[in-house]
């Protein structure tokens, strides 16, 4: 195992979350002295003093700036200002304090599927990422993320920071947002099929047509690309994270209502949005530059994570 972390004393914002968690249990497995998390009610990331004060008093060597505010695309349409301001405001701050504080030896920036344009060629290629405007119910939230690797990148070349933007595809797993008004896709359809096989109904209603494509990556596989890429990688180019594979929505029903043992009948809302008509990432750049490859198969991820669901209802 590399010593890279040996000792280090690394900040890792939204570590209290759905991904933080996992990347935080593979730092602790990997030697780190010391992993502090700021939590949004003592430590609010869009106040810049806020953010001095957390570099003074806690003196890292490294941050992971994992911490978002997001949702699914209800949720993004809901809240367009709100997502822009506080995802913009973080990572400003977080930089440019990271900047003045002088000591960091690495910032790792955890950007989004979203920034990539509405029509981007299929795989997404990183090069593409500034061909087109993104898909516009979370173009928001989207920009907001992506200005900050032009930010990232100007500090490299100005400062000498060494901040990396690593881009992961749609996360699902154990630890996820299982609340059907701010959840994405996989969480809500799990609850949706188990919720309506434990109470007898006949059918569940999904959004859209079905017609759209999603690539999905277990959120251990991205803790392990994060932690890879922080560890191996010291250029401001953007990296995707994902398994290169995509499935279309109606087929991701049909698949959770199977490992779910949901038997009933499948409504779509076209009234709803699709979102971006396909999402599917070229992951060959992460394999190359820090050997990442997703290890977890879509259907045993999905296992895990309906197992995960029913025994929190349970308990």
């Amino acid at each position: 195992m590399s010593e890279y972390w040996k000792g280090k004393t690394v900040i890792v914002t939204g570590g209290a979350g759905f991904l933080g968690s996992f990347v935080c249990e593979r730092l602790r497995a990997r030697g780190v002295k010391e992993i502090i998390t700021p939590r949004r009610k003592e430590c609010d990331l869009t106040d810049a003093t806020v953010v001095r004060n957390l570099y003074a008093n806690a003196k890292p060597d490294v941050v992971l700036h994992l911490a978002a505010e997001v949702g699914g695309i209800g949720a993004n349409q809901a809240n367009p200002g709100r997502y822009f301001f506080a995802n913009m405001a973080m990572g400003l701050n977080l930089v440019e304090e990271g900047r003045k504080y002088g000591k960091l030896q690495k910032f790792v920036q955890v950007g989004t599927v979203c920034a990539y344009p509405k029509f981007a060629p299929v795989p997404f290629k990183e090069e593409d990422i500034w061909n087109g405007y993104p898909e516009e119910t979370n173009a928001p939230y989207g920009v907001a993320k992506k200005s900050l690797l032009v930010m990232l990148d100007a500090y490299r070349r100005q400062y000498g920071f060494n901040g990396l933007f690593l881009i992961p595809v749609n996360l699902y797993g154990p630890r996820d947002n299982f609340d059907l008004n701010t959840s994405h896709v996989i969480p809500a359809l799990i609850r949706k099929c188990v919720e309506a096989t434990d109470h007898s109904d006949g059918k569940i209603v999904c959004w859209g047509t079905g017609s759209a494509s999603r690539e999905f990556l277990y959120v251990e596989d991205c803790a392990d690309g994060i932690v890879a890429g922080a560890e191996l990688y010291n250029a401001s180019d953007p990296v995707n994270l994902g398994t290169g594979s995509e499935i279309s929505i109606k087929n991701l029903v049909e698949l959770i209502a199977r490992l779910t043992g949901f038997k009933g009948r499948i409504e779509w809302d076209a009234t709803r949005p699709d979102g971006q008509p396909r999402r599917c990432l070229d992951v060959s750049k992460a394999q190359n530059l820090f050997g990442f490859n997703a290890k977890v198969s879509f259907e045993d991820g999905l296992a895990k994570t309906i197992a995960w669901f029913r025994a929190q209802k349970r308990g």
